[in-house]
């Protein structure tokens, strides 16, 4: 990993001191660039996702699919996982903790938005962060790429009935209009660049220009990912000064679903006898958010003020730590595989 993917918990952290900071001293310039939309849309949020997104679709090799049928046990857990056991279990806990344990503490309408923002992270599995997990945990990268495509592909139709279903389960009025923009939006038109740019740049095979581009287009990836932390709270920073505690609120019921569904996934991995190079990434797929989506659908439905958008990038500062330290796990349990 690069310095920017091996210190990320430290700059999301960096980047949300300063977006507090900033928040407080110059609210002004935070509210000029909200009202900067179209349709729902935040043009700098846009702008700042596609410039997460796009690099990371550039990496998908959708003519991997065809090599699907070769290990379909690996396939078969991670769909499961990520269609349906995680978005369901994701819209549980928040319906349990928001509705319930910690329903004195948060009014009903932030704690539904925090449910929102909950599920749109459940119902997001992860498309890039998980190359890196899969490398630390010497998966199968051919496999771990056949993986990631099937979801992309699963995704640009199940995202939008699966988050509206729950959504609306959790009494939360749902945008249609808006929710299908997102996808097509932040899904279909960053996959099609993608995988039109991909064949311009590897038409002769060698890979060479590719992976000039993809090193180019790296370090802007996280660049965007840390302008969305530092706007998203500098706008939530008076909410956040005046109520510290909806951090960790948050951030608790995000730990025991991530932690819960990798014990799930590698005890069900475990059972149907997987090599540890298929089973330790397909599990960190099902475990993993695809949070730039997340976040941007969040903005898009609920708006950059809401708790739905700042539950989205809890999630990101919860995920990175937490997903390094079950990497740890798997290599330590390589064993259980052997």
């Amino acid at each position: 990993m690069g310095v920017f993917e091996r210190y990320l918990s430290v700059w999301v952290g960096l980047a949300i001191v300063v977006g507090i900071i900033a928040g407080s001293f110059i609210p002004d310039v935070f509210t000029a660039l909200a009202g900067w939309e179209y349709a729902h849309v935040n043009l700098v949020i846009a702008a700042l996702i596609w410039l997460m997104i796009y690099p990371m679709m550039v990496q998908i090799d959708f003519s991997s699919i065809k090599d699907v049928g070769k290990n379909p046990r690996g396939l078969i857990l991670t769909l499961v996982i990520n269609w349906l056991i995680k978005p369901f279990s994701m819209a549980l806990l928040g319906w349990l903790f928001f509705k319930g344990l910690f329903v004195d503490w948060v009014d009903p309408q932030t704690a539904s938005e925090y449910i929102a923002g909950m599920i749109l992270l459940g119902v997001a599995p992860c498309t890039a962060m998980v190359f890196v997990w899969s490398q630390l945990t010497k998966g199968d990268a051919n496999y771990t790429l056949v993986q990631v495509s099937v979801n992309d592909v699963i995704m640009i139709f199940a995202f939008a009935p699966i988050a509206g279903l729950l959504l609306g389960i959790t009494d939360i009025t749902v945008p249609w209009n808006t929710l299908l923009l997102s996808v097509v939006l932040y899904v279909l038109i960053p996959l099609i660049a993608g995988a039109i740019t991909r064949s311009i740049l590897d038409s002769n095979g060698d890979h060479t220009r590719l992976d000039s581009f993809l090193g180019k287009m790296k370090p802007w990836s996280i660049i965007g990912l840390l302008a969305t932390v530092v706007l998203l709270f500098g706008l939530q920073s008076q909410t956040i000064i005046s109520n510290p505690q909806a951090i960790v609120l948050i951030a608790i019921p995000l730990l025991i679903q991530t932690y819960g569904i990798f014990v799930i996934a590698y005890w069900l991995a475990k059972r149907i006898k997987l090599p540890h190079n298929v089973a330790a990434p397909a599990c960190m797929i099902g475990t993993s958010n695809f949070f730039e989506l997340a976040v941007a659908v969040a903005i898009s439905l609920f708006g950059l003020h809401s708790g739905a958008a700042l539950a989205t990038v809890v999630g990101v500062l919860v995920e990175v730590p937490v997903m390094l330290s079950l990497v740890w796990f798997a290599n330590r349990t390589r064993h259980w595989f052997e």
